[in-house]
């Protein structure tokens, strides 16, 4: 049985408006609707993709951070992964999203592929698994590029893979019922340092407000006021 692992990160609702903290020390997070980060949610329905249509196969979402990460995690039990670690599970292959939207930092794939020590796609926009090797579509600025790496990978998805599935009450309410797994960073062997440190958060600027043209030719005379032709 071929094992799939998807990575999932607990996220500021994309519907959410994000307000900065009076005193700049990170966003307000009391009573806002978190959610699976949707780059994650799409991996995630890919490997349930290659499970249905392959067959024998698991898919594992793991999650890292407070209790209420469950929330996130228990999602994912409703679409249809289950629960388990990469280390101890050694999967054939791990998806995740290729960033996350409350950083977008796009950098947790590759640290991971290299910490890993296995190949990486980033980007995917199509993915065929044959036998003991990935084929990956990449969505970079020329176009499409077309990769094959070796099992087991690290897989990035972007945002054309697929639309994620609607999932139905029912399967809310089984997943509140099935267990997780849950342990520690001590239990893992794993020294947390902090290496980066938020200095201030600060909210982008405000907007300025826009004009109205009555043609083309006035538009390039406010353009040239501007400076910007």
């Amino acid at each position: 049985m071929q094992k799939l692992m998807v990575c999932i990160k607990r996220v500021v609702d994309y519907n959410v408006r994000v307000r900065v903290k009076p005193d700049g020390t990170g966003v307000m997070l009391d009573g806002v609707k978190m959610s699976v980060n949707p780059f994650d949610e799409i991996a995630l329905e890919e490997a349930l993709r290659i499970k249905e249509r392959v067959g024998n196969i698991e898919v594992v979402a793991v999650s890292i951070g407070v209790a209420d990460t469950q929330q996130q995690l228990r999602t994912a039990l409703a679409m249809g992964a289950f629960l388990a670690l990469a280390k101890k599970e050694n999967p054939d292959l791990i998806f995740l999203g290729k960033q996350a939207i409350d950083d977008d930092a796009n950098q947790t794939g590759q640290m991971l592929a290299a910490l890993w020590e296995r190949p990486q796609a980033t980007y995917a926009s199509k993915v065929e698994i044959n036998g003991d090797k990935v084929t990956v579509t990449r969505e970079v600025d020329a176009g499409l590029e077309t990769i094959e790496v070796d099992l087991p990978a690290v897989i990035s998805v972007d945002l054309r893979l697929n639309e994620p599935r609607y999932v139905k009450l029912p399967d809310i309410m089984k997943a509140k019922k099935k267990p997780l797994d849950v342990t520690s960073m001590d239990a893992l062997g794993v020294s947390v340092t902090q290496f980066l440190k938020t200095v201030k958060t600060e909210p982008p600027a405000q907007r300025q407000k826009g004009v109205f043209v009555k043609d083309v030719a006035e538009l390039v005379d406010v353009l040239k006021k501007k400076g910007l032709i």
